[in-house]
């Protein structure tokens, strides 16, 4: 891996790791039992992180 290309992927899985805390978080204190709240904070750090790569890779 490049230099580059190595610094697109931290960039990515940091980016998904804090909007999947984020709505892990309001998830939680909205109501919803903790363990449904880590299940859609993973659900969508996955979903950003596949965006994020597919739209680097669609770029390249």
């Amino acid at each position: 891996m490049t230099m580059l290309q190595l610094l697109a992927l931290t960039l990515a899985l940091s980016v998904a790791l804090h909007i999947g805390s984020i709505t892990a978080f309001i998830a939680w204190r909205g109501g919803i039992h903790p363990l449904q709240a880590l299940a859609a904070g993973g659900g969508v750090a996955s979903t950003i992180c596949a965006l994020y790569l597919a739209a680097i890779s669609a770029y390249h």
